[in-house]
């Protein structure tokens, strides 16, 4: 899965996992973090999504990386901000009050050019991502956040009704990928059966992994 297919993505606006309001996963249970105002929150894959908006607005600072130049520009525009922006490497990189976000491949994006964060807010990651490159996002983003805890959000489906994106990720994977690192709690489900391009039985589920 390259990136001009992400970007064809992007410009013909099929996106389906883009949501016209805040994730209700992410409204309910990032308490479970533990986190404290001005804690920084990593968004991985971020789009144009409203959670940054509301993380913003909760007195989160947040960094993100999208690759889609297009999907960045239009976060900007919906919070209303005007960022400097100046290119860092392969990356470009718009700041704002309490707000980065950098423009290009995930794996561009270095431990220093990141910098700190307190945890990981991931719902539109490792769903976007084919098994074979599961492993490797894991392994790398573990080592650039110096394995901060995540809330990580999936969907899990029968993975023969949709090819995905989103893909389906159980349980069993997500431990696959990071419990030497992490343990793996679950902190609750919604029911979107019908509400993946397809009438078939889907849940969306909110993981806490901590060190």
């Amino acid at each position: 899965m390259h990136t001009k297919f992400w970007h064809k993505r992007w410009a013909t606006n099929d996106i389906p996992w883009h949501e016209d309001s805040g994730n209700s996963l992410l409204l309910d249970k990032l308490s479970a973090l533990s986190l404290r105002p001005s804690d920084r929150i990593f968004v991985p894959l971020c789009g144009k999504t409203l959670d940054i908006g509301w993380l913003l607005e909760q007195g989160f600072s947040v960094v993100a990386i999208e690759l889609s130049k297009m999907a960045v520009d239009e976060l900007f525009e919906q919070l209303d901000i005007v960022p400097k922006i100046s290119q860092q490497g392969s990356l470009s990189h718009y700041s704002a009050s309490n707000l980065d976000v950098f423009v290009g491949d995930f794996f561009a994006l270095s431990v220093e050019l990141l910098g700190h964060v307190d945890a990981i807010f991931d719902r539109a990651c490792l769903v976007a991502l084919p098994i074979d490159m599961r492993l490797k996002y894991t392994q790398y983003l573990a080592n650039i956040t110096a394995n901060a805890p995540q809330l990580l959000i999936v969907f899990e489906y029968d993975q023969n009704q949709m090819a995905g994106p989103p893909f389906s990720i159980s349980l069993d994977e997500i431990k696959q990928h990071y419990s030497q690192v992490y343990s793996v709690s679950l902190l609750g489900s919604l029911d979107m059966t019908g509400q993946l391009r397809g009438d078939f039985v889907a849940e969306e589920k909110a993981y806490l992994l901590q060190r």
